[in-house]
Parts: structure tokens; C-alpha cells; sequence
């Protein structure tokens, strides 16, 4: 173990590690849930309250997390991920010790695909018997316009998925980077990342804080939601 330790940096702090693997089972999850029909539709909806946490929590986490967890240390300007791209293309060895220019923008795509897809869920109906918990909220005619949306943000979300798993495997095999390996363990080696930016802390604390924040404020808002009125969807 010491040894390990000694030819590999610590880059992925806990909470992220556990928030993506935790974001793939809640999405798994909803994904599942759905297809298995309306009368799953609660174990759904508790999928979806995960996602919009998990990601909640994300881009907090990219604004007071540790440094490879923070947007401004790790998502680029366009020309440097084009230039980053294109150095790819012609093999030329290029490592970050957090993410690199083009995973950070996939980042970006994907968390905002997923809170808007989860957001808009909540305030669902499926014009036959379940409502999102904040469709008290709003109009049944805005409900279904965000229905609408979140079932059409669904194909963008695969493609990103799609593309997201074919770039790490396309490390892994090409470029010689474990990548799934270090969101396992947190650590890259030497070879790959800037051994003076390994981080020192996970700083649990606060992001238990935050978890709990979250939590609190989305209970609140469910809580407290308007009772929704009876419809006739014929």
C-alpha cells in the first residue's frame, strides 16, 4: 500500500468519488424505474430527488470543494480545449491531474442536462395519474410543457452518456489512463498528474453541511407544495 501511495497523487477528494458513482445508480435507477412502468413511478420519483441533490451538490461542491473539484482550477476557455483537441487528434502526450479540457466541458453539459431534467420531473405529470411532488406549484399547462421538456432532455442526456463512456475508454485503451480506476480511488500517477497539487483533505465536514442543506431545502419545498387540484386529462 505504501508503495502505491508513493508512485500516485490524491487529486479525487471523497465526496466526488462518492457523488459520481452515486449520481450512476440514481440515474440508473430512474431510468429503470420508468421503463418499468407507472406503478414504480414513487421509486422513480426518489431517483429523481437523488439526481437533483447529487448534482445540487456538485455544483456547490465545484464552487467551495477542493482544488480539482473547482470549476475555475479545471474548465478551460474555448481555445484551449480546441487546442487541447487537436493535440489529441496527433497523439501528442497532454496530462492534467484533474480533468482535462474536454471531460471538463462534458462535465459542465452533463450537470446541467441532469438538473434540468431532474428539476423539471418534480414539477411532471403523466396526464394519467401521478404528478411530480411541485406540480402544486404551477398551471397543469406549464406541467405539461416541462413534462415535455424533461422526456426530450432524456435523448440528450444518453448521447452525453454515450459520449462521456466512450472518452474514458478511449484513455483507457489509447492514451494509457485508468480514469475509472482513479474515481475509484482518488489517486493518479506521478506520470499523470502534478504531484503539487495533490490535494491534502477531502474537507468531509463540509460537504456533509452541504448534503444536509440540500436535503433540508428540497423536504421543505416538497413539504410544503400546493396540493394539486384535480385534472381531467380528457
Amino acid at each position: 500500500m505504501n508503495d502505491n501511495n508513493s508512485s500516485s497523487i490524491k487529486v479525487w477528494d471523497l465526496p466526488v468519488r462518492i457523488f459520481h458513482w452515486a449520481l450512476v445508480l440514481a440515474v440508473s435507477g430512474a431510468y429503470l424505474t420508468h421503463e418499468a412502468g407507472i406503478e414504480y413511478f414513487k421509486y422513480h420519483l426518489w431517483c429523481g430527488y437523488a439526481v437533483v441533490i447529487l448534482v445540487s451538490f456538485r455544483i456547490l461542491w465545484g464552487v467551495v470543494g477542493t482544488y480539482h473539484a473547482r470549476f475555475w482550477n479545471f474548465v478551460r476557455n474555448p481555445i484551449h480545449t480546441l487546442r487541447y483537441g487537436v493535440d489529441l487528434l496527433r497523439n501528442k502526450e497532454t496530462h492534467y491531474s484533474g480533468h482535462n479540457p474536454l471531460g471538463a466541458w462534458m462535465v459542465i453539459v452533463l450537470l446541467i442536462t441532469l438538473l434540468a431534467q431532474g428539476v423539471t420531473g418534480l414539477f411532471g405529470n403523466d396526464e394519467i395519474l401521478n404528478f411530480g411532488p411541485l406540480y402544486g406549484y404551477v398551471s397543469n399547462e406549464l406541467s405539461l410543457q416541462l413534462t415535455s421538456i424533461h422526456r426530450q432532455l432524456f435523448d440528450l442526456l444518453v448521447d452525453a452518456v454515450a459520449v462521456h463512456v466512450l472518452a474514458v475508454l478511449f484513455h483507457l485503451v489509447i492514451k494509457k489512463e485508468n480514469l475509472i480506476r482513479a474515481m475509484f480511488t482518488g489517486r493518479k500517477p506521478h506520470s499523470q498528474a502534478n504531484s503539487s497539487l495533490e490535494i491534502q483533505s477531502s474537507r468531509l465536514w463540509l460537504a456533509a453541511l452541504l448534503l444536509l442543506a440540500l436535503c433540508a431545502a428540497l423536504t421543505w419545498l416538497v413539504t410544503h407544495a400546493p396540493a394539486p387540484e384535480p385534472v381531467s386529462f380528457l
